[in-house]
């Protein structure tokens, strides 16, 4: 789906199904050099188990026009903004890494539109090393390549997910390199100053009144779990650990599956 966000054109996956702005909505937020592919999985499970869905494309991300906004507060302007544009008044929100926060400063910012937070593989503060944007600044494959390591707990995902023959260190690398091959600018760079920059989350999680669920990576080496403590008691949330890195998505589907579906369930309790 195509929407027009501030002028620009943003692109939308709705999970193979035709939002319908009557059901209750949920929106996922990929996370720095993916896009709504990531969400795959769950925006379908979701749109066809009664949910109105919008796995979005960030701006400079595959689908949506450039450029890449700067920082959290920015994305989460333009994310109201696309919910505005498609009709949805509330929305729960699911954000990985990077997105984890706009998602949050989204749920600061107008939490009466927000019905449910999750934040899958977050951190905060989410800082980067300068060795990491020194890298970028030279190669931003090599530095593509470091981050896709450090991502995976595993070689290689169990046999059934995401199908025999698959990689997830090659497909994520592959979708890291497109995104970069697509963008204005270096878009490495772009994204993962936004995580670094942002500064408010603390106090941003005190302003959200919704339930709040954080999903975590037990051997995540990009957002250590160990991060979250602050975050978490900001938000009241409810805390699950899974036994997977980074990429919680796809090294451990049939779990984040499940503990989503918990998060959401209108009988959840914060």
């Amino acid at each position: 789906m195509r929407l027009a966000v501030g002028g620009r054109e943003a692109s939308v996956y709705t999970g193979g199904k035709a939002l319908d702005t009557t059901l209750p909505a949920i929106v996922f937020v990929h996370g720095a050099m993916h896009d709504h592919s990531v969400w795959t999985l769950l925006a379908r499970w979701f749109a066809h188990h009664g949910h109105a869905v919008l796995a979005v494309d960030l701006p400079g991300h595959s689908g949506s026009e450039g450029p890449a906004l700067a920082s959290v507060e920015a994305l989460a302007d333009w994310l109201l903004a696309l919910l505005d544009a498609a009709g949805v008044a509330q929305a729960a929100l699911v954000g990985h890494s990077m997105g984890s926060l706009i998602a949050l400063e989204v749920a600061a910012q107008s939490p009466e539109r927000v019905s449910r937070l999750v934040m899958i593989a977050t951190a905060y503060p989410m800082a980067v090393s300068k060795a990491l944007f020194d890298a970028a600044e030279r190669d931003p494959h090599v530095a593509i390549d470091s981050v896709n390591a450090f991502s995976h707990s595993t070689l290689a995902g169990k046999p059934s997910h995401p199908g025999p023959g698959s990689w997830l260190h090659g497909g994520n690398r592959a979708l890291m390199r497109r995104m970069q091959a697509g963008a204005e600018g270096n878009l490495f760079l772009d994204d993962f100053r936004v995580c670094d920059r942002y500064r408010g989350g603390l106090e941003a999680a005190a302003r959200v009144a919704c339930p709040a669920t954080l999903i975590l990576g037990e051997s995540d080496q990009m957002t250590s779990p160990k991060q979250t403590a602050d975050l978490a008691a900001a938000l009241r949330a409810d805390v699950k650990r899974l036994p997977s890195g980074h990429a919680v998505m796809t090294e451990a589907p049939e779990l984040v599956l499940a503990a989503l579906r918990q998060a959401l369930s209108p009988t959840a309790i914060a």
